[in-house]
């Protein structure tokens, strides 16, 4: 399943795509002001079991692979994401770790085939996937073994119009929808949420089980 064309002719993923060739340069440098709560989501993951498998979402650059690396030393990560060029800072980034495999792929494809996870973290992902919402939980529940867990953090919403329009135009998902669907599909084990500039908007973090 991919996701639907836009009346430019492109779906959301192709434009998502497009929209990475040039920020993949700027992003590190430029997300630290808006990003917030990215590392204290891999501090809330629980303890995982010896030689777990862990699955990031959307990996980007790669920036929460060493981290994950770092905290559970004995896992096999896998880091996924649609966009190469971003892909290719994330390359470098974990250039001579062992036990990390990166992905260029859609996880909305119907072709693409994972194996079962006792974690999957999505770090500001989960909210670009366009209103396929449901349908990547569905996917996610399906990658997770029995117990897993995911993680996630992400923009949530905001109670102002203009914000919330200018950030579909950089392809967010500003409704609020996600965290309500992720607590009703998973087991809640630790969430929050928090306001930042004065209520502009808020963000979200969620850790939940597979029930």
């Amino acid at each position: 399943m991919t996701a639907g064309r836009t009346n430019k002719g492109k779906s959301h993923s192709e434009q998502v795509r497009d929209y990475y060739k040039f920020h993949s340069y700027v992003y590190d440098a430029s997300r630290w002001t808006f990003l917030f709560g990215r590392n204290k989501i891999l501090k809330m993951i629980p303890p995982l079991p010896p030689q777990a498998r862990i699955l990031e979402i959307g990996c980007g650059t790669g920036r929460n692979l060493k981290r994950l690396r770092n905290r559970f030393p004995s896992t096999q990560i896998t880091g996924i994401d649609l966009s190469s060029d971003m892909l290719k800072v994330a390359r470098k980034r974990v250039k001579g770790t062992k036990r990390i495999q990166l992905i260029n792929a859609d996880y909305l494809s119907g072709d693409l085939e994972l194996k079962s996870f006792d974690l999957i973290l999505l770090s500001y992902s989960l909210t670009m996937f366009g209103h396929h919402g449901e349908y990547i939980l569905e996917r996610i529940s399906q990658n997770l073994k029995p117990g897993g867990y995911v993680a996630v953090v992400d923009f949530n919403t905001s109670p102002v119009e203009w914000f919330r329009r200018w950030m579909n135009l950089n392809h967010v998902d500003f409704s609020g929808s996600f965290l309500p669907l992720l607590q009703q599909k998973f087991d809640v084990v630790e969430t929050e949420v928090n306001e930042v500039y004065l209520g502009l908007w808020n963000y979200f973090l969620f850790v939940g089980r597979q029930l």
